[in-house]
């Protein structure tokens, strides 16, 4: 009998535990389905009623998705191969859905909907571990969404949803998995199913595996170490050669022009200075983004270290120092701007460090008078992540309103007038999607032939202007529709300057105004004519080339 009343109690305790999970959930999502959608509604009102992603690079993997889908090319145009996804994995699950369901700009703003509810569940999960009230769960799973603003790379229409998903996942798995110690097979699988994709989400998370690789090193855990590298790597090394292939370089184009190398060729103490001075100590983004939680995660591992023998501290705070080294690599070697790249590195350190501040939920009181030092980190945290939130407030309405004003505006133009004609741009997404041209990308995300002038910040000069021009002359391009200060004085003489469409603000995009040239002289005239008859949005200023 006694046996029968534990069990039916062990059994209510389950049931309770898991409703009041759901709970959480609900509330969570509740919360931020909220948000998102109050901000969706006031994008909309500056956008005609389009909704636009207020990133022109959202487009970039939409006319690959588009072109992949529907003409078998990988590219940002039907013509020719491009390697211009830098989320090769988040580019080819749009190409599907795009092949099932058909072409609809909305399909990312939907995945990443979709993918963001997943995200609150298995945070709600996560968190239910470490706190047995209901609103200590919803606050620690909304402050993790809001610290990675991660209602703003909904609308973003990009990858780092999915890759904060995917990172959730590999988080809990492995807490799991260590908690077995590393005996649970169905919770080893779901851990190394995660490395294997995120490399394809986004190459940054090569720290990740590299990092994690050197503590299960370090903890003399050698065959961990190994898989880890080879399931996160070997993806990688294939979608490398496949891409050297087509492209000649390993890695996508964005890559290649964007990222941060090592040059073996001499000047080393110049490049310390870069990497140590200018990436991190005098990057003032860093303070921004990067400091906080990373100070707060060598405070927490500085105290074990006192008290605590080597191993036992790399044991105790595994992951901690695992994303630690992660955070610093990818200041390093990454990018920390837009709110975007740095993104699932504060959902991992949110997820790791609020279970080592329970108490501060719990008696918030006790924890300040015990413990005043975590406690100024925290507010700092949470001051950063209320900047966060308030920055992240201007980009989305007025980002928002500058691609629809500038990037949609000229898709539309060059769909109605020009939507197989060879076009010049620097900015392709938009104008990609929306219409079917031939595209000459002087940023070189969509042509291979301009890497060269792009990498490693290049300026350019003399040899560039010759280039462009007599590209553009054999190849027999009509028009441009370019950011003129980008050439830096080298547009090439024989184009002519029709108009100049300029905005009232530029947020969240290059300029606040783009030029049309004619390349092509037989149709200087009737570019002229078809600018001046467009409907353009009210908020464009037109101003015709004498």
């Amino acid at each position: 009998m006694v046996t029968i009343v534990r069990f039916f109690k062990k059994i209510w305790r389950r049931i309770l535990i898991i409703v009041a999970d759901m709970r959480s959930f609900y509330l969570t999502a509740g919360i931020f389905s909220g948000i998102c959608v109050i901000y969706i509604m006031t994008m909309l009102s500056g956008t005609d009623n389009f909704f636009t992603y207020i990133l022109d690079d959202a487009y970039i993997h939409l006319a690959i998705a588009k072109n992949f889908a529907l003409h078998g090319v990988w590219g940002m145009t039907q013509y020719a191969f491009s390697s211009s996804s830098s989320s090769p994995l988040f580019t080819a699950i749009l190409s599907g859905l795009i092949y099932v369901f058909g072409n609809h700009y909305l399909i990312p703003l939907l995945f990443n909907s979709i993918v963001a509810v997943l995200v609150i569940y298995f945070l709600v999960k996560y968190y239910s571990s470490y706190f047995n009230k209901e609103w200590y769960i919803v606050f620690a799973s909304l402050f993790t969404l809001l610290f990675a603003v991660l209602h703003f790379q909904i609308v973003t229409g990009m990858e780092h949803v999915f890759q904060v998903l995917i990172i959730v996942i590999n988080i809990y798995c492995f807490q799991k998995w260590y908690q077995s110690d590393f005996r649970n097979s169905k919770i080893r699988l779901g851990f190394y199913t995660t490395i294997v994709l995120l490399g394809l989400i986004r190459f940054e998370s090569m720290f990740y595996f590299v990092s994690l690789a050197f503590i299960f090193f370090l903890l003399k855990k050698f065959n961990k170490a190994i898989a880890v590298l080879i399931l996160g790597f070997v993806p990688i090394c294939v979608f490398g050669y496949y891409n050297y292939q087509q492209s000649g370089h390993f890695f996508p184009n964005s890559v290649v022009v964007k990222g941060t190398t090592i040059d073996f060729s001499g000047n080393y103490l110049a490049q310390m200075k870069y990497f140590l001075f200018d990436k991190i100590l005098l990057n003032v983004t860093f303070y921004k983004i990067a400091f906080f939680p990373l100070l707060m995660s060598v405070v927490i591992v500085c105290r074990d270290y006192k008290r605590l023998d080597l191993k036992s501290v790399l044991s105790n705070n595994f992951l901690i120092i695992v994303w630690s080294v992660t955070l610093v690599l990818h200041c390093l070697f990454g990018d920390l701007k837009g709110f975007r790249y740095e993104a699932y590195l504060l959902v991992a350190l949110s997820m790791l460090l609020i279970p080592k501040v329970v108490l501060f939920f719990q008696s918030p009181l006790t924890f300040v008078k015990k413990d005043p030092l975590m406690t100024a980190l925290i507010v700092f945290n949470i001051l950063l992540l209320i900047y966060k939130v308030g920055y992240a407030h201007i980009i989305m309405i007025k980002g928002s309103e500058n691609v629809y004003r500038q990037q949609i505006q000229s898709a539309r133009f060059l769909e109605k007038y020009y939507n197989t004609s060879k076009v010049v741009a620097n900015d392709i997404g938009a104008i990609c999607y929306f219409s079917d041209i031939h595209l000459f990308d002087i940023a070189g995300l969509g042509s291979e032939e301009m890497i060269r002038f792009n990498e490693k910040e290049k300026v350019f000069d003399d040899e560039f202007e010759n280039f462009v021009t007599q590209y553009s002359i054999n190849n027999h391009y009509q028009l441009a529709v370019v950011y003129e200060e980008w050439f830096s004085g080298h547009i090439p003489g024989n184009w002519r300057k029709v108009a100049v469409l300029k905005i009232d603000s530029h947020i969240n995009v290059a300029l606040d105004h783009v030029t049309i040239y004619s390349i092509d002289p037989d149709i200087h005239s009737e570019l002229k004519k078809n600018v001046k008859k467009f409907n353009w949005n009210k908020n464009v200023q037109v101003i015709l080339s004498e």
